[in-house]
């Protein structure tokens, strides 16, 4: 339902976000079962995307089976040493293996292979590191 003073701007960002939120679930249920693509990156996203347009889904998604992943991270305040380095191994290997093997196009393998050292920086550097943890 729309509330009466929102402007269509606003209404357009919330569905865009709910739309990114459920992508994010979906990625991040299928990074459950399958090695290489990460779970609690894409439901925290998930998790940001529905807490900006829909309280609902966000309530939805943290009584979910994935919302073991949100508690976990907040809970923690980050992630741990050991967790970042596996996200970021399973990363470059993923990234490498895609390039070596099934990306025949040059400038595609560019692009992944950015894409790769850019998602390493960030959870090595930017994703919070766990309480605890030397900073």
């Amino acid at each position: 339902m729309q509330h009466p003073k929102q402007s269509k701007k606003q209404i357009a960002l919330r569905y865009i976000f709910i739309v990114c939120g459920c992508i994010a679930v979906i990625l991040g249920t299928i990074g459950v079962v399958v090695p290489g693509l990460p779970t609690t990156p894409f439901v925290l996203l998930a998790s940001w995307c529905f807490y900006k347009s829909s309280p609902r889904l966000q309530a939805w998604l943290l009584q979910s089976f994935l919302g073991k992943y949100i508690r976990d991270y907040k809970e923690k305040g980050g992630l741990t040493m050991r967790k970042r380095l596996y996200i970021i191994a399973l990363m470059a290997t993923m990234v490498s293996v895609s390039i070596i093997f099934f990306i025949p196009n040059r400038t595609v393998d560019i692009i992944v292979g950015v894409a790769g050292l850019i998602g390493c920086i960030v959870v090595g550097f930017v994703v919070p590191k766990a309480k605890g943890e030397k900073k």
